[in-house]
């Protein structure tokens, strides 16, 4: 069996860089993160759009686009976190399928 890859001893719980757009651009904001550890990419205000941070946001927003293909997860119609969290999984692993069919 090849060795497993990675970094030896425990997963890191928390992430190496935080992402954030123009409206988290304070000081307070960068202050408070970087006493958790994780380096702040936010975008500054005034400047000129082209940060890079585009590139990650529009694989959020495509995701959260493919979500609400499911007319149920559009409106949280559920009480109960369980049912909702089945329910996307289950979008999920349609959406999934349907890239891997293509």
């Amino acid at each position: 069996m090849p060795p497993v890859r990675g970094r030896v001893g425990r997963p890191r719980r928390r992430p190496g860089r935080l992402l954030a757009d123009r409206g988290y651009d304070h000081d307070k904001y960068r202050r408070l993160v970087r006493a958790k550890g994780i380096t702040p990419v936010i975008a500054r205000r005034g400047s000129p759009h082209g940060s890079g941070l585009g590139v990650h946001r529009y694989v959020v927003e495509r995701t959260i686009g493919l979500l609400h293909w499911f007319r149920r997860l559009r409106i949280r119609w559920e009480v109960r976190d369980d049912i909702h969290e089945a329910f996307m999984t289950l979008a999920a692993a349609i959406i999934c399928w349907r890239r891997l069919v293509r």
